[in-house]
């Protein structure tokens, strides 16, 4: 990980004015800083200054410089701000999605001691900490508070583990205090795990580990079970001051610890199992580092110092250019974040496993992306921001991915088929098949409701080339097999996978119903057939003819055009769907009833409605 200073948010001021704390929100937008004048300023994520509102004390009567913000935190939603204050309140400020929207104060939780910190992890109620050694909990949906858990040392620091279902605090006595709202299968104790030798001001929980550090210039990494594994001794070094603070990268592989005039930063070694310290951020003048905030995607960190400046540094392994369309920054190991260049769009690929990601590949139109791990493959679909990790054994780089589907990708690879639905993080269904061709492979993942049939997934394939396997994916058996006397070259589910259209070898089109078991032949000579978006209505064409199907549950009505060339293509947009026929020099459309697939489909569907 290295740091490379972008530029100063907030300059410094002559004397002492210390930033007091520092939030980034959940979606990356908004950074808020508040300093020693009380006010909390927003920057957006240029890092340009966008708004700015004053706190307010718990009492009027006690005057507006009563107390200190000694904590910040967005909401899981970015909507709102918690502002931990020393004279026993915290206040819950919306300000809305857009910049300069009114602040309105939403929550307000009084309590018996001053407030010393606060985290709002995601998917959980804000949890901070008091001046009488109470961890607490704010529910702001009912505006109550309950105690998580008590000690008796003033809390100094408090931090989350990177899913956010733990917790940590530091104490004045040195004790580091870990609860789980769900310990997620590790059989990890809770309770009092450690205590250090000096209050741990600088607290971060990484993913491996727990690194602690505080005034006695030594940086100590704790196991799981709160034996000292690692340290780093700086008590000898003149130039070292006390370790104020620390915060840990979003993907729990890096961990910045801040003193005087120098940001350290740790970075952990899958290989090694240990954590090695990168060259520090040496910056004279800066003073002490009073606040850390690391922005959620990972690629920049903010810091404030006591005189008041705000500093923002861009963090990354590397960076590097792809086909010149998109740009792969690696903020950690196991994180990268893809931009579009071209429209500024941002994807963060991270592994849920903390692996290391070897290399991003954009794929499939600049659509998706592929990406591999030791043990995982990744991946995902830049235009719904859908992503999927899934275990996968190293195979060397052979597979073959087909992205002609939007909601599934098939990777194919030794005679063996496998499908990972975008956004879901198991694999949807494998099968051994030696025909990868996306005309000889339909998946159909609930394209279209159905009255009464609520998670429909299927398949159909070629076990062989006279041979058509059809797989219920959710249940993961064959529901049907057809076996045909010709070789087949197209088949096609429809949207709702209760029939199946295929053509063989010798131009013949046929129809199976999967309810029935029942197969027609519809067609001879069909040199195009294909199913009309968004219903059951076929166009296929035979010779000098286009053929259309509005009602596929009798394939013998048919309705037939004359027409001098070949289909080329089927468009379906604005309530209007046109078959383009090309007639050697000019292009025709033939603009198919749109009232009889419209009923066609609302009655097969059972959707009255439409």
């Amino acid at each position: 990980m290295q740091l490379k200073h972008m530029k100063t948010l907030l300059p410094p001021q002559e004397g002492a004015g210390k930033v007091t704390c520092l939030a980034w929100s959940p979606n990356n937008a908004k950074l808020a800083v508040c300093t020693v004048d009380r006010v909390v300023l927003l920057y957006d994520e240029q890092g340009e200054k966008r708004d700015k509102f004053s706190t307010k004390p718990a009492d009027a009567k006690f005057g507006k410089k009563s107390y200190m913000v000694k904590a910040l935190a967005f909401s899981p939603d970015s909507a709102k701000i918690a502002v931990g204050q020393t004279d026993n309140i915290i206040y819950v400020y919306k300000i809305g999605e857009d910049w300069g929207e009114k602040k309105v104060i939403c929550n307000k939780f009084v309590q018996t001691s001053a407030v010393t910190c606060l985290i709002w992890p995601p998917d959980q109620n804000i949890i901070f900490g008091l001046a009488d050694g109470k961890i607490r909990v704010a529910n702001t949906k009912n505006n109550k508070s309950s105690t998580i858990y008590g000690t008796d040392s003033y809390v100094v620091s408090l931090t989350s583990n990177t899913s956010g279902k733990g917790i940590l605090s530091g104490h004045a006595d040195g004790s580091v205090v870990r609860y789980f709202f769900d310990d997620e299968g590790t059989g990890d104790s809770q309770g009092k795990i450690c205590t250090h030798g000096c209050p741990p001001y600088a607290l971060a929980w990484a993913a491996n580990s727990i690194v602690v550090a505080g005034c006695d210039k030594r940086v100590i990494v704790y196991g799981k079970d709160g034996r000292s594994i690692q340290q780093f001794d700086y008590s000898r070094d003149d130039d070292e001051k006390e370790l104020t603070t620390a915060v840990c990268s979003p993907s729990g592989q890096s961990v910045v610890v801040g003193s005087y005039d120098r940001l350290r930063v740790y970075n952990w070694s899958p290989r090694k199992g240990l954590w090695d310290e990168a060259r520090p951020k040496e910056i004279p003048n800066l003073y002490t580092i009073t606040a850390l905030a690391w922005k959620k995607d990972g690629s920049r960190l903010t810091a404030g110092t006591l005189c008041g400046g705000v500093e923002l540094f861009d963090c990354c392994l590397r960076r590097s250019i792809y086909k010149n369309k998109f740009e792969m920054t690696y903020v950690g190991l196991s994180q990268v974040i893809v931009k579009n260049l071209s429209s500024g769009t941002r994807v963060v690929l991270k592994s849920h496993y903390g692996y290391e990601i070897d290399e991003v590949k954009i794929m499939g139109k600049d659509r998706f992306l592929v990406a591999h791990t030791s043990d995982t493959i990744l991946l995902g679909d830049l235009k719904t921001n859908k992503l999927s990790e899934v275990p996968w054994q190293n195979t060397g780089g052979n597979e073959k991915f087909f992205f002609e589907n939007e909601n599934v990708c098939m990777v194919f690879n030794a005679g063996e088929l496998t499908l990972v639905e975008y956004g879901a993080n198991e694999i949807l269904g494998s099968v051994r098949t030696e025909f990868m061709n996306p005309h000889l492979i339909s998946v159909r993942l609930n394209e279209r409701s159905v009255h009464g049939q609520e998670d429909k997934k299927k398949m159909a394939y070629l076990i062989d080339m006279k041979t058509i396997a059809i797989m219920d994916l959710n249940m993961g058996y064959t529901i049907s097999s057809i076996s045909h006397d010709s070789k087949i070259d197209w088949l096609e589910l429809n949207e709702t996978g209760r029939k199946l259209l295929f053509r063989d070898k010798r131009m013949r089109l046929h129809l199976y119903d999967l309810e029935s078991q029942l197969k027609t032949t519809m067609l001879n000579y069909c040199s195009y057939v294909q199913w009309v978006t968004n219903s059951d209505v076929v166009v296929a064409q035979n010779r000098g003819n286009l053929c259309v199907w509005y009602n596929i549950d009798a394939p013998e009505r048919v309705t037939m055009f004359p027409i001098k060339g070949d289909i080329v293509d089927l468009e379906r947009n604005e309530g209007k769907t046109d078959v383009i026929v090309n007639e050697g020099v000019t292009t025709i459309s033939y603009t198919l009833d749109e009232g009889l697939i419209e009923f066609g489909t609302a009655i097969d569907d059972g959707d009255y409605p439409r």
